[in-house]
């Protein structure tokens, strides 16, 4: 078996901890591991490394590369999309990747799954996949789904029919209904929310596709670096659609095991430990006369009194307030952000880069204050910028620095200066993180006013 894990969304539904910069999946919610984590060791005990594919874009390898080596995974594939065009022609990509680099036959059963969900507890959860799996074999397409215990109008249905083995056939896909028909379905008792989790061996993908949708067929076809090079082509359309709604094959397997897409904060609310009113509390949290609440706090103390059924998510530049069954409208708020430009949609104050972290202190007209963290043997680019100097202020740890044609080791305390126009690189040479103060001065203080010369991450 070769496990997919789609981890190239950049989702903005739990906003405004979720952003583009750093999406859901690579978020720690109440746990230690992040959920991209969380997916990688559900698995590890059915594969090993080697047999899984994490598909994700550009923008994210790094956050990636840190969370497979966080869990001992180091050895899973990394492969990258061109452009994002939804999840059938992923799947697809990466079932061409598994066949070209990885020798994977016909009969080889792909697992694809999201990177952003919870499901608890893991050896239910690996007694289901093998069920699933042993379907899939079957030359069957196997989607996994959940018995509803409340009519939810967030999730897409499934409606089963007559038995297949440990599974059911499927006889139709539903879309998120609304409250009555979420209701009906409840009281019908053969549909089952869909997990966006599928099995199928290579040999049935492709025979599915050719048939259904013939245009990501035939770009299949070709060798991988043609695929690669023509992907922006692919049609921008989900496996749902592209395939599970119109095959004769699919069958459906129960998780029976406790799932959550946490696609929404009332999702959130539901996952985390709650105290003997019902609140949720994470974070720096005071709650008064308060029952059945969501406080999630990050830099400052969140004070409510007299607050029911109310979600309250602090970051350090944005709180959302919502009353709790209405967070799925912060994808509205988002929206109207969007078109507003407002770079709180895409950035937090804490941005994460391949050799550390920067966060935005304070800013004004011609300047901008930043801390910036370097890990250990990591270095920024040689790089320099037309419309700013910079000052460096090193409060922790040792710098190496080169400005121009000099080198110098700067230590607590000590600052340099780095005019305009001249090329500069910051290297952390020893065990502890560097941790510097950035002052910035400039007409034009935006990180695009930057040239890179060298770089040990690929970036020039």
């Amino acid at each position: 078996m070769k496990l997919i894990i789609l981890a190239g969304g950049g989702g903005t539904r739990l906003f405004p901890l979720s952003r583009t910069c750093l999406p859901k999946q690579f978020l720690k919610l109440g746990d230690s591991d992040s959920l991209l984590t969380q997916t990688v060791k559900r698995f590890l005990p059915l594969l090993k490394p080697a047999d899984i594919v994490v598909v994700t874009n550009k923008e994210y390898i790094h956050h990636v590369k840190t969370e497979l080596a966080a869990c001992g995974a180091s050895g899973a594939h990394i492969l990258l999309e061109p452009v994002a065009r939804n999840t059938a022609p992923a799947i697809a990509l990466a079932a061409k990747f598994c066949e070209a680099e990885l020798g994977t036959a016909a009969g080889e059963v792909l697992f694809v799954t999201p990177a952003d969900h919870i499901i608890q507890p893991v050896d239910i959860f690996i007694k289901n996949i093998r069920q699933a799996v042993d379907l899939a074999a079957q030359e069957k397409v196997v989607t996994l789904g959940i018995k509803p215990d409340k009519p939810e109008t967030g999730y897409g249905y499934i409606q089963t029919g007559g038995a297949f083995g440990l599974g059911y056939r499927v006889d139709s896909f539903r879309e998120k209904p609304d409250k009555a028909t979420a209701e009906s379905y409840l009281a019908a008792g053969n549909y089952y929310w869909n997990s966006g989790m599928f099995a199928f061996t290579a040999g049935c993908l492709m025979e599915e596709l050719c048939e259904h949708a013939p245009e990501i067929y035939q770009l299949m076809s070709a060798p991988l670096p043609e695929v690669l090079d023509h992907f922006a082509d692919m049609p921008g359309i989900s496996i749902d659609y592209a395939v599970a709604e119109k095959s004769a094959r699919v069958v459906m397997a129960p998780l029976t095991a406790y799932w959550n897409d946490i696609g929404s904060w009332d999702a959130i609310y539901d996952v985390l430990e709650k105290d003997h009113s019902g609140n949720a509390l994470k974070g720096d949290c005071l709650p008064i006369d308060c029952a059945n609440t969501l406080m999630l706090g990050k830099s400052r103390l969140i004070a409510g009194i007299g607050l029911e059924d109310v979600l309250v998510v602090e970051t350090d530049d944005v709180i959302v307030v919502a009353k709790r069954g209405e967070s799925q409208k912060v994808k509205d708020v988002v929206t109207e952000l969007r078109e507003r430009g407002r770079r709180e949609v895409d950035e937090h104050t804490t941005m994460y880069r391949p050799w550390g972290s920067y966060t935005v202190l304070g800013e004004g007209i011609g300047y901008k204050m930043k801390k910036i963290v370097v890990m250990p043997g990591q270095q920024l680019s040689l790089q320099l910028h037309y419309h700013r100097s910079e000052h460096w202020i090193v409060i922790g740890g040792t710098a190496k620095v080169t400005i121009g044609e000099q080198e110098q080791m700067v230590h607590v305390n000590e600052s340099v200066y780095i005019p305009p126009s001249t090329k500069h690189r910051l290297v952390n040479p020893g065990r502890l993180p560097l941790e510097i103060i950035e002052v910035q001065n400039g007409s034009y203080l935006e990180e695009d006013d930057i040239v890179r010369f060298d770089d040990v991450y690929g970036r020039t």
